[in-house]
């Protein structure tokens, strides 16, 4: 068995530039990890995957030529059926030793080994070790079949006859390991050495590759390819760097995306430094920027204050001795995309967002939920009861409610979904509008995402919440709720909107009552009647998962979220309690009592009623009783100023009095008035230890708590 490195590439048409990055790395690590699974690669053996426009390609460090031999221990079957009463072997065995390939006389070669209750016959052999171009065959087979190919194209291969289907045209397959090419043969195409370089400025249009190992240098060397991704992508970054500090005093606008596409498009990178007229710097930034990126993969230029320059650069995959035919070329192209985009923005001024509304009623939201119209209207109900609960000015807030959805009628916005909002906030201000509501028309969408910024102003906040609420209340309550991995209408990405605006911007309302609200708005037959339930337990529980994203601990978190808080916005501060409860040295006696009081309440039927002094009888309970009545009122007192620490702290002095309590008590008297007595107590303990949080959930025991 021989050591060496292995190559393996598939030179194809253009591939699609958005999955390339993916197609590489999946095409590198299915090739290594079907060799490995067959024994064929080290443990220890080096990856590296490549991709261009025109290829995928693996380079795997340290491939046996050969497996090695392995043991295998072949299960025949129960020793019972297999042998006669004589020992001999049963037709069954016969009969399975024959399908095997095996003679009758190797009964003595069989070992006999428990296998569960019954004695078992196996048959030991040891499997010769797939080669190298067996295991590589089996690889790439698999690998093809596997590879997340977004489009699957069907095309014939040169003898004329035969169909195969694959993301583009295959033209070529180089294997080699070491110097010797590797017979295998996928997609019509049998393995050699030769590939091509760069369409134009290869040095040779055909690259031989020498060995394995020389496959990245000679590509760029002969080639005038980088062949690896990650070394396109930063020699683009790079340039993209130098280019604008040649120019000076401009930034370019980092977009990991477009990054990745432009990297997928060259081959031989070359970064350019170009130009648009400054007049069309009137036009929204957001408008400019956008047709650049989407339309021509142009990396435009920011200012230090972050505003848009006339300066772009823009990614070549020629590099000529004098550019300047590609970068004029360039600059015509971008200009009659400028053009357009300020013509939308002209023409769109030329009516007010008001006057948009009414076509709304055209634009449809759901079959079932009716027309942005009606959803608008609506929005605009929940969000007037939500600023009016929370004492903000209603009219503005109505105002920015309307017009939210108006710019989805216009020119720009149609030939740029990613703009609304954005073109809204642009056209409310043109309009006259106040600053405050063409703002909140822009920030009803925030956030978008993970770590997006929320709304920037009290009126946004507002209509953001009724927007995604009615968004959860609506279609959760015509049945479209998230399932597994499946969430059609970013319903979670909604809720955890709301939370994030409740909890961040700390707005005193109850979430459950904003729901209510939210189910109000809509008529009675369109939505399930439970729905404003449903979508609470559906956002405490993305409230759990947020708040452990955020490093809180997850029995804290368990703690506050199991109470079913109403207000959102006071999260923040029970949890902080919760940390210093847990420094007291009594924090766990009675988190463990706590637990001990639910489950022994849990086995009881009813609710148990108040304490009757009369009834008790140890002084154990007095004392606790006592204890109970005197601690109440400061706990009380600590929540009415939403003092959370100060409420858990006077808790501790209830520890002595529990502890003995326990240890006195008998709850489960035969009495069965002095048992329900009891109970009474415990259960007035347990509501004034909770009343934070269920405390019991920081209790690390395990035990069921039975009564004494």
């Amino acid at each position: 068995m021989s050591l060496n490195s292995l190559l393996v590439e598939l030179f194809v048409e253009e591939l699609p530039p958005k999955a390339l990055k993916k197609l590489g790395e999946a095409f590198a690590a299915g090739i290594a990890d079907s060799l490995r699974a067959q024994g064929l690669v080290e443990v220890d053996a080096g990856v590296m995957p490549f991709a261009s426009p025109r290829r995928l390609a693996v380079h795997i460090s340290r491939v046996a030529d050969q497996a090695a031999e392995r043991a295998v221990a072949q299960k025949l079957m129960p020793v019972s059926v297999a042998l006669t009463a004589d020992g001999q072997a049963s037709p069954a065995l016969l009969k399975k030793l024959a399908a095997l390939g095996l003679a009758a006389d190797c009964l003595p070669q069989l070992r006999r080994a428990p296998d569960g209750k019954a004695e078992t016959l196996f048959y030991d052999s040891v499997m010769a070790g797939a080669t190298l171009a067996a295991g590589l065959q089996r690889a790439l087979d698999e690998t093809l079949a596997r590879l997340p190919i977004p489009k699957v194209m069907s095309y014939q291969i040169e003898d004329g006859w035969r169909t195969v289907n694959f993301v583009r045209p295959a033209h070529g397959l180089v294997a080699l390991h070491g110097r010797e090419v590797v017979p295998v043969a996928v997609l019509g195409l049998t393995a050699g050495r030769h590939t091509q370089g760069h369409r134009f400025e290869a040095v040779q249009p055909v690259v031989s590759i020498r060995t394995a190992d020389s496959y990245a240098e000679q590509m760029a060397t002969e080639g005038a390819v980088i062949a690896s991704f990650s070394e396109r992508r930063a020699a683009i970054a790079h340039q993209l760097q130098a280019a604008a500090a040649q120019i000076g005093k401009v930034t370019v606008t980092r977009d990991e995306a477009l990054l990745d596409e432009v990297t997928a498009l060259v081959e031989r990178p070359n970064v350019l430094a170009c130009q648009f007229d400054p007049a069309f710097l009137a036009v929204p930034q957001e408008c400019l920027i956008l047709t650049m990126k989407a339309n021509q993969k142009y990396f435009p230029l920011l200012d230090a204050e972050g505003r848009l320059t006339h300066h772009f650069l823009l990614v070549s995959n020629i590099s000529p001795a004098d550019p300047s035919a590609v970068i004029g070329g360039n600059e015509r192209v971008v200009r009659p995309r400028l053009a357009d985009a300020k013509f939308f923005f002209d023409q769109d001024r030329k009516r007010s967002l008001i006057d948009r509304v009414a076509a709304l009623d055209k634009v449809v939201y759901h079959n079932r939920l009716g027309s942005q119209g009606a959803r608008i209207e609506r929005v605009r109900h929940i969000a007037r009861a939500i600023a009016a609960a929370l004492g903000q000015a209603v009219a503005s807030v109505d105002q920015a409610a309307q017009l939210a959805k108006a710019d989805l009628v216009t020119d720009m916005v149609s030939e740029f979904p990613e703009l609304q909002g954005i073109m809204g906030r642009y056209y409310a201000l043109a309009d006259g509008l106040q600053a405050e509501v063409a703002n909140a028309i822009e920030d009803h969408y925030k956030p978008r995402f993970a770590g997006d910024s929320l709304p920037r102003n009290a009126v946004g906040s507002v209509v953001a919440l009724a927007d995604k609420l009615e968004t959860l209340v609506g279609l959760f309550g015509i049945g479209q709720i998230p399932t597994g991995d499946k969430d059609p209408f970013a319903l979670r990405r909604h809720a955890l909107g709301v939370l994030r605006i409740l909890l961040e911007q700390r707005l005193a309302i109850s979430l459950p009552h904003v729901l209510g609200l939210a189910a109000a708005a809509f008529a009675a037959e369109q939505i399930s009647a439970t729905v404003a339930v449903d979508v609470y337990r559906f956002m405490q529980d993305r409230l759990r998962v947020y708040l452990k994203d955020q490093g809180h601990a997850a029995d804290a978190v368990e703690a506050v979220v199991c109470q079913s808080p109403e207000r959102i916005d006071q999260i923040p501060a029970r949890l902080a309690a919760l940390q210093g409860f847990r420094s007291l040295p009594e924090a766990a006696a009675l988190a463990a009592a706590n637990k001990r009081i639910r489950n022994i309440l849990k086995k009881v039927e009813g609710e148990p009623g108040a304490v009757d002094t009369q009834r008790l009888q140890e002084a154990a309970e007095h004392d606790l009783h006592r204890a109970l009545v005197a601690t109440e009122p400061a706990v009380l007192a600590a929540l009415g100023h939403a003092d959370y620490a100060q409420a858990l702290t006077a808790l501790a002095t209830l520890k002595a009095p529990v502890d003995r309590f326990f240890d006195e008590v008998m709850v489960m008297a035969d009495d069965l008035a002095v048992r329900a007595n009891r109970l009474a107590l415990l259960a007035h303990l347990g509501r004034l230890m909770n009343l934070v949080a269920d405390i019991s959930e920081l209790s690390s025991e395990s035990s069921s708590g039975s009564a004494p």
